[in-house]
């Protein structure tokens, strides 16, 4: 049945596009306060924080202690907010507090394990095995298109990393929260790898495509369940599911996750129970802190979107490196201006990246929360058309006409604010002065961020824009121009800068994304280009597995077959989004069952 559903709904996608574009004939423009949010105004002064826990704010201060007494050496900052307690907060204080400290305030190493073996369970105990309840080593239609043997025998082995990576909260975590900062989420989750044993938002999207190819329906919907639970319990989709993430989101494609079950399931009541939960995701993600307007050369208003964390303290999984990236400002409030530049590039996926700095070369010139990002604005006119055809496929016919307002809009902005003719690509666009305005702001030319990205060809992803072949073909030959494409995949940027959204760094979410947009296209070259990019990225991750037995999180796309590094932390394995873009790709282009799959 699945497959008649997948080939059935991607028809009535079809028709709904098309019925778009007749629409968008015919509405007239929106006027300047979105119906569907809040009128919008520049945030002023400090800007909203949402307060932190107290055993958080305990835990980064036993952070602080790790650190003064094992030094830099393999010190993962991360590792301390995630420990458990065994008693009460207030035991676990005053056992700490006792403690004997040297002159500088560190701890014995024997004082301190001691303590920690006492008091705390280890991170990443509060999250157990769970079966998944719809996981067979082989499902029946997986792959079709694999023919060689030994490429479809390493997609059943990264196939079977769902089941290693399926975990649930501990009974502990839902009785006693208070002694955790994982969050208690209701169903079982697929964990990124390594380090990250949470859920994360928008790597969940990519993990659910590998679901769906691998048939794992159920798992998929358990997802966007939990994703669901934190939107309905704090307001917003978390970045991920522990207490110190609640602060800020992620790249929001919560409604392209239920899209695409429904796309392969068809399953009606799940997208009627998931319905107003994506328009009050949409409602948040266009309030006053992340909603701006810009007004074009023809005086037309757009509303536009950035990221905008709710933080101005140093991020608590991070808090000491952030304190010493700040130690370099002496007034206080630069210093929470900082970290909440900080927290805001968390929120955007690239964390980081010389795409949100002033100065390249200088780390602290972080100013995302001054940028309006070509691909927030992509995921949120993505969100504007999943919510019009959602709301279409339960009958929800003024929704869809206000979200295909909302669309319209947006589609406009697009042209006007986002594109760059000579360069064929979309680029960030830089706000005047900060964000501390009321009025709409003018567009100038000269605040296009001029610099090649990936992100810069992340538009390709909408149907509205690969649908038409002649800037399909212009973008194509831009980026077959642009420096990003290489040996082993596209490159995040230009610039290697030591951060890990930079180059030579490749990550599947943008590889995914820049394919599939190119090969829905009806130009041959587009079409081309991204079979291309998909068989170097399929390579590189197979070569990187049997060399070391494992996916991993980025790979370096200067070398077929060698993962990345950079960045705050180790290379991590594991990886969800990286089995899940492997397994989208081998779907779609499959592999013949003579051609090989070693690095040339």
């Amino acid at each position: 049945m699945a497959p008649f559903l997948y080939h059935t709904n991607r028809k009535r996608h079809f028709l709904f596009l098309f019925s778009v574009f007749i629409l968008s004939q015919s509405l007239p423009p929106m006027a300047l306060t979105n119906p569907l949010s809040p009128p919008s105004s520049c945030t002023k002064g400090p800007g909203p924080v949402i307060p932190v826990t107290p055993l958080l704010s305990f835990l980064v201060r036993v952070q602080e202690t790790a650190l003064q007494t094992y030094g830099k050496s393999n010190f993962d900052p991360k590792h301390y907010v995630d420990l458990s307690l065994k008693s009460n907060l207030s035991t676990t204080v005053e056992a700490f507090d006792k403690l004997p400290k040297t002159e500088n305030g560190s701890v014995s190493v024997k004082d301190f394990e001691g303590f920690i073996g006492k008091y705390f369970n280890d991170a990443g105990d509060d999250v157990v095995y769970a079966e998944p309840v719809d996981f067979v080593p082989e499902p029946h239609g997986f792959l079709p298109k694999v023919e060689n043997p030994e490429v479809r025998g390493w997609a059943l082995e990264v196939h079977a990393l769902w089941k290693n990576f399926s975990r649930k909260v501990s009974s502990s975590v839902l009785h006693h929260p208070e002694l955790h900062t994982l969050l208690p989420l209701p169903r079982p989750v697929i964990i990124p790898g390594s380090r990250f044993t949470e859920v994360y938002y928008w790597d969940s999207y990519w993990v659910i495509r590998g679901l769906l190819a691998s048939k794992m329906y159920e798992t998929a919907k358990a997802i966007v369940t939990n994703l669901i639970f934190m939107l309905d319990t704090y307001g917003h989709v978390l970045n991920g599911a522990r207490a110190y993430y609640t602060n800020r989101s992620q790249p929001p494609l919560l409604s392209a996750m239920v899209y695409e079950i429904y796309n392969r399931t068809g399953d009606v009541e799940f997208v009627k129970k998931s319905l107003p939960p994506l328009i009050k995701e949409y409602r948040y993600w266009n309030s006053d802190i992340h909603e701006l307007i810009i007004r074009d050369a023809e005086q037309c208003n757009h509303f536009l979107n950035r990221y905008y964390a709710m933080w101005n303290k140093p991020r608590p999984e991070s808090s000491t490196i952030d304190e010493e990236l700040a130690s370099k400002f002496l007034n206080d409030s630069e210093k929470q201006q900082f970290y909440r530049e900080l927290a805001s590039t968390a929120e955007s996926g690239w964390d980081f990246s010389t795409r949100w700095m002033r100065n390249s070369s200088d780390f602290t010139t972080l100013s995302t929360t001054t940028i309006l990002p070509v691909d927030l604005n992509i995921f949120i006119l993505r969100m504007e058309l999943d919510i019009a055809f959602l709301a279409k496929t339960v009958g929800e016919n003024a929704i869809t006409e206000d979200f295909l307002r909302a669309s319209q809009k947006r589609e406009k902005a697009f042209s006007s604010i986002f594109w760059n003719e000579n360069m064929g690509q979309w680029l960030d666009y830089w706000l005047n002065n900060g964000a501390d305005c009321e009025e709409p702001q003018t567009w100038k030319a000269e605040n296009q961020n001029q610099k090649v990205f990936a992100s810069n060809f992340v538009p390709l992803w909408i149907d509205l824009f690969n649908s038409d072949i002649h800037l399909v073909e212009k973008v194509t030959k831009s980026l077959k121009n642009s420096g990003l494409l290489c040996a082993a995949g596209i490159a995040t940027s230009l610039t290697n800068s030591g951060q890990q959204w930079d180059f030579p760094n490749g990550w599947a979410p943008l590889q995914h994304m820049i394919v599939e947009g190119l090969s829905k296209s009806a130009s041959m070259e587009a079409r081309t280009v991204a079979k291309d990019i998909a068989e170097r990225w399929i390579k590189t991750n197979y070569v990187a597995y049997k060399k070391t037995g494992a996916m991993h999180e980025k790979y370096d796309v200067e070398k077929c077959g060698e993962f990345g590094g950079g960045g705050e932390y180790t290379p991590q394995t594991g990886f969800g989004w990286s089995n899940g873009v492997v397994l989208a790709f081998l779907e779609e282009f499959g592999w013949p069952k003579d051609k090989k799959i070693d690095c040339d």
